[in-house]
């Protein structure tokens, strides 16, 4: 273990985004930022207590563009460099930044070291930039210590001033600066003038296990979100994709949905093929409740299960790790009514 007078040594991991364009004096135009002359853009970094190392991916992604096989990059990279860090920072494009960060909860199993993931609105090179502020604090927030341990244990989020656990997050804004939002899950910590950490709400593993990376993502999943007038044909060529697995219904409100006979009939036919449905609400704040209304009660009669609380993203990039791990129906089930790494609250 390492004592309290080490210096922490944190892994700056760039994946693409915002917040790696540089603006060309003499163009105007946005270029990739060199992660290589990190120090020499923000100097400010010099001030904090640990030392930085940086990787970048050999060609920027958009964040758009991100897809499984990248989470697993970012997963092999962390993995591979686990022992030699204190502490990772992965700065990545804020489009699907949640559902990165809600893999990586997943596929890094007994992790007990900070991977903070954080971006920009505007990139580094413009005046007016979050991207400066995100990274310094998100390296700083990786860098805390609490004794002998990481301040810091989990994957998270780090955007304009909060902290936040990374399977509880989602993006709800495109144009402001405080883009992310934890709604049903309190933020793990405030960056004002000082950083306060909401402790009894940060996670500490019981027992310290080695780190057990998992590489592999099953993608037959989709998400099948209600609205009013979705035909029987929409539901019926989703439900029959070749090969789908699993399903994130997004109904309305605690879980509520259609009680159409063609509906439930389409539901309960894919159910008892195999095919794991879980029901998550659409807005924002909540939880499922599917015992709670008639039309909950018929979702589940039809083998519906329920996400709880779950963000979208969080429930999505779960059934890719299950089936990933090569687990059958009701092995997934069983660990969906789990909290795997703080991503679901669950009422006993």
């Amino acid at each position: 273990m390492k004592g309290s007078g080490h210096k922490p040594s944190i892994l700056l991991i760039y994946t693409g985004g915002t917040i790696g364009m540089m603006q060309n004096l003499n163009t105007g135009a946005l270029e990739p930022f060199d992660f290589r002359d990190l120090l020499k853009h923000i100097p400010d970094l010099n001030g904090l207590d640990c030392s930085v190392s940086t990787i970048s991916f050999d060609k920027p992604l958009d964040s758009s563009d991100i897809d499984p096989k990248d989470w697993t990059r970012i997963a092999h990279i962390i993995a591979d460099n686990y022992i030699q860090y204190d502490g990772f920072v992965v700065l990545h494009g804020t489009d699907t930044m949640a559902y990165t960060a809600s893999a990586l909860s997943f596929m890094l199993e007994n992790l007990s070291k900070p991977v903070i993931l954080t971006g920009s609105q505007l990139p580094l090179g413009m005046l007016r930039t979050d991207g400066k502020e995100n990274l310094v604090t998100a390296i700083e927030i990786a860098s805390a210590r609490d004794g002998d341990l990481p301040m810091i244990q989990e994957v998270c989020i780090f955007f304009e001033n909060d902290l936040m656990r990374g399977n509880r997050t989602s993006k709800t804004s495109a144009d402001n600066f405080n883009a992310f939002h934890s709604y049903n899950y309190p933020v793990l910590a405030h960056a004002g003038i000082s950083i306060h950490y909401n402790l009894p709400h940060i996670y500490r593993p019981i027992l310290r296990k080695p780190l057990k990376p998992h590489f592999v993502c099953d993608d037959h999943i989709v998400i099948l979100k209600l609205f009013p007038g979705i035909s029987p044909i929409v539901v019926k060529n989703i439900l029959d994709i070749p090969h789908l697995k699993g399903v994130v219904l997004e109904t309305y409100g605690s879980g509520n949905a259609p009680t159409a006979s063609w509906f439930l009939d389409l539901l309960k036919e894919a159910a008892d093929k195999g095919i794991v449905i879980v029901n998550v609400t659409q807005c924002h704040t909540g939880s499922v409740e599917m015992e709670r209304y008639e039309t909950g009660c018929h979702l589940s009669q039809c083998g519906v299960i329920s996400g709880y609380d779950s963000t979208t993203e969080s429930a999505l990039t779960k059934l890719m790790h299950l089936f990933g791990l090569g687990l059958n129906t009701e092995e997934v089930k069983e660990y969906m009514n789990c909290s795997l790494s703080g991503e679901i609250s669950i009422a006993h």
